[in-house]
């Protein structure tokens, strides 16, 4: 579904400047450039655009852009890849374009150290945002104003949405996918990249210890079988019962491989049950409830708003309006 509720394709515009970080621009392109007629929708129009015609990118090549930043003046959704330098300011044209598509509806969207383009253009003060845990330190120095949620994968502000390193772009990036499309697409292009389908942007940008998988005490085939028995109590006894750990020992390794909670995950993963559910049947509330988990209907409101931004019924009512 267009950001922005027209019945044009999305337009998605991402910047390329001088001294280019080539991966994260890659990305976006990758994404939100490649078409994909299997998916069965109005698929996104993409394109680039540059302060100058030729770039140089990181690595020894050049990328020579067909646009300029006029064409951010009818984006839905702009994208910044990674800033070249957390010590360079951005050029004024670059600021000016990006503060007036925020100022007429469009949507931001920073990789990495592009957030601090949008610090720099005045555009995060008073919001939360995020960045590498590289640069946490100098962009709270530098830009104090600014509500930065630390060790996140992505913060969704509404329409500013600002991300961590390269791998937390993807993740940022399905969930653009996932507002606009809904789970079902968004799963499908995580597929295609051979992706995590969905990673919570509250989950840690940075474990410190990966979690060892051995046979018979794999977080990873724990998680699996708790996604297929969501309409069950499922208690930490029970899962680390699953694991063949102790729950003590299966507590350490289950923030360790998720940067969360057994609760929280749970709490997550059925909300995502309850999207699909939504977007797929006619299941009123209170079966969908029942089937994702929750123990009443005001709770499963409650999570479902807190996660989703929305209530359930706004929600199915955005992806009917995708249907027809």
């Amino acid at each position: 579904m267009p950001y922005n509720g027209s019945a044009l394709p999305h337009r998605v515009v991402t910047i390329a400047y001088d001294r280019l970080w080539p991966l994260e621009f890659g990305i976006a392109a990758e994404i939100f450039g490649w078409e994909r007629p299997d998916l069965g929708v109005d698929w996104y129009d993409f394109r680039v655009a540059a302060p100058s015609g030729t770039n140089r990118a990181m690595g020894g090549f050049s990328i020579s852009a067909e646009h300029g930043l006029e064409i951010t003046e009818d984006a839905d959704t702009i994208i910044i890849p990674g800033w070249r330098d957390v010590e360079d300011t951005p050029p004024d044209d670059l600021l000016d374009a990006l503060t007036a598509a925020h100022a007429r509806g469009a949507r931001l969207v920073s990789y990495c150290t592009g957030a601090f383009v949008l610090a720099h253009a005045g555009l995060l003060d008073g919001r939360q945002a995020t960045t590498h845990w590289t640069y946490l330190t100098r962009m709270k120095q530098q830009f104090p104003e600014i509500d930065l949620v630390e060790d996140v994968l992505y913060v969704d502000a509404g329409s500013i949405i600002t991300s961590a390193g390269s791998s937390a772009a993807i993740d940022a990036s399905l969930h653009v996918i996932r507002q606009d499309f809904g789970s079902g697409v968004a799963n499908k292009v995580a597929r295609s990249l051979v992706a995590p389908p969905h990673r919570d942007g509250g989950q840690s940008q940075y474990v410190e210890a990966p979690v060892q998988e051995r046979p018979g005490k794999s977080i990873a085939g724990v998680l699996d079988m708790a996604r297929e028995q969501l309409d069950r109590p499922l208690t930490i006894t029970c899962l680390a019962d699953l694991a063949g750990m102790s729950e003590r020992t299966f507590l350490r390794r289950f923030r360790e491989g998720t940067g969360t909670t057994p609760l929280k995950w749970l709490r997550r993963e059925r909300v995502f049950r309850a999207m699909n559910l939504l977007e797929t049947t006619r299941l009123d509330t209170a079966d969908i409830a029942l089937q994702s988990g929750f123990a009443s209907v005001e709770t499963f409101r409650t999570a479902f708003r807190e996660i989703a931004g929305t209530s359930p019924l706004a929600y199915r009512k955005r992806f009917e309006a995708v249907e027809s």
